[in-house]
């Protein structure tokens, strides 16, 4: 499942730096996936919808992989102060999904380097 940030966040933005999929942006901020800008409410290509703030740091579900093929535990919430970075129950995703998720990610950021 990918995490999600609280509205508990304090904003001192100790995850955004820690995420290798850049799935964690700065409330109120526009957030890319594969060339293609989003904003505010705009929903994910998978549909998800509601994790945007404008308030507080939020994670992108389409992008956050809980860092697996990265780390051995979500960074961001290895690292935040606060405890507001959680499983997302609203976002289940198997090990493999995770994987799989993660594949995608790193083709995407590979030939967008190559272009």
């Amino acid at each position: 499942m990918s995490i999600y940030i609280t509205t508990d966040c304090i904003n001192c933005g100790a995850c955004e730096p820690e995420c290798p999929n850049t799935a964690i942006y700065e409330g109120g901020a526009n957030w890319t996936l594969a060339g293609v800008t989003y904003g505010g409410n705009d929903p994910a290509p998978s549909g998800s919808n509601g994790f945007w703030s404008a308030d507080y740091f939020f994670i992108v579900p389409d992008k956050c992989t809980e860092c697996v093929g990265h780390h051995d535990e979500p960074q961001c919430a290895a690292v935040c102060p606060v405890d507001v970075c959680l499983p997302d129950p609203t976002h289940v995703e198997s090990k493999e999904e995770l994987s799989l998720k993660n594949e995608y990610l790193n083709m995407i950021d590979t030939d967008r380097l190559r272009n």
